[in-house]
């Protein structure tokens, strides 16, 4: 008996997790995506605007030299100016952080974008900053974060739900099964990670080049980031990022595709 009520509400949480998310659906303005978020983006825009001190303060608060910062915002603005990121009820803003040693770029919700020191010093023109940029904004108009949220409460619940199903504690040995169940929900979860990073990489090869930057620029971005890694980067199955050496394949067909005649001479390296 105890056992048929544990499946009973195993069950019963499985199928509130399938119908709270499938529910909420949206149409993404930018990429036409049918998206099941439950944010709007004024939410979106507050909570970015919330953690931006915190997260920058990770990284040695925003860098000293005003005036590359003001260049990575100028960047950063040409390319929402140029693209449909100015369509959106977004509030764009782009931040040099003081980190010197950490090779990174992030967007928080909303619109608030970084770019370490770090990376910035890496990169040898003004396109490969743009690239950085345009991809971060890719994360921003394609709704990555409120995604996430949305499917990291429907992995909870499924993984919930399995290890209610599964552990019985009259059987110490199905504590191995629900562990498991958490283990796979967690790499699906990698799974959408990669997705978006991919999609942000297309997204990013459509405004650099409405923006008159050459897109070819964000694979010598993706080679800058593989020498930096210097072979030390985790399994992609086990990462939330493909391999620079992955995504400079997908970049590559994406040009292609965008440019059949090859990229215009007139873009910005």
């Amino acid at each position: 008996m105890r056992g048929s009520l544990r499946y009973i509400i195993a069950l019963v949480l499985a199928l509130f997790s399938f119908v709270t998310y499938y529910c909420k659906r949206s149409t993404n303005e930018v990429t036409g995506e049918v998206q099941h978020v439950d944010m709007t983006a004024e939410q979106e825009i507050a909570l970015g605007l919330q953690a931006a001190p915190e997260m920058a303060q990770q990284y040695g608060g925003i860098h000293p030299d005003r005036q590359a910062g003001a260049r990575v915002e100028e960047i950063g603005q040409q390319l929402v100016r140029s693209t449909k990121a100015s369509q959106t009820p977004y509030k764009f803003q782009f931040h040099l952080l003081a980190d010197e040693n950490t090779i990174n770029a992030f967007a928080l919700p909303g619109g608030q974008i970084f770019i370490t020191a770090g990376l910035l010093k890496n990169l040898k023109s003004e396109g490969q900053v743009a690239g950085v940029l345009a991809h971060e904004i890719g994360h921003v108009v394609g709704r990555h974060s409120a995604e996430q949220v949305a499917k990291s409460q429907l992995t909870q619940g499924l993984t919930g739900a399995a290890a209610i199903g599964l552990y019985d504690p009259d059987r110490p040995s199905t504590a191995v099964s629900a562990a498991a169940a958490a283990i796979v929900g967690k790499l699906v979860t990698m799974r959408f990670g990669r997705q978006d990073e991919l999609e942000s990489d297309e997204l990013a090869v459509d405004f650099t080049a409405q923006a008159g930057y050459d897109p070819r620029a964000m694979i010598q971005v993706m080679q800058i980031l593989e020498q930096a890694g210097g072979g030390k980067n985790p399994p992609e199955f086990m990462s939330t990022h493909p391999n620079p050496g992955n995504r400079i394949a997908e970049l590559e067909k994406d040009i292609a595709a965008q440019f059949p005649g090859g990229v215009p001479a007139t873009l910005k390296p």
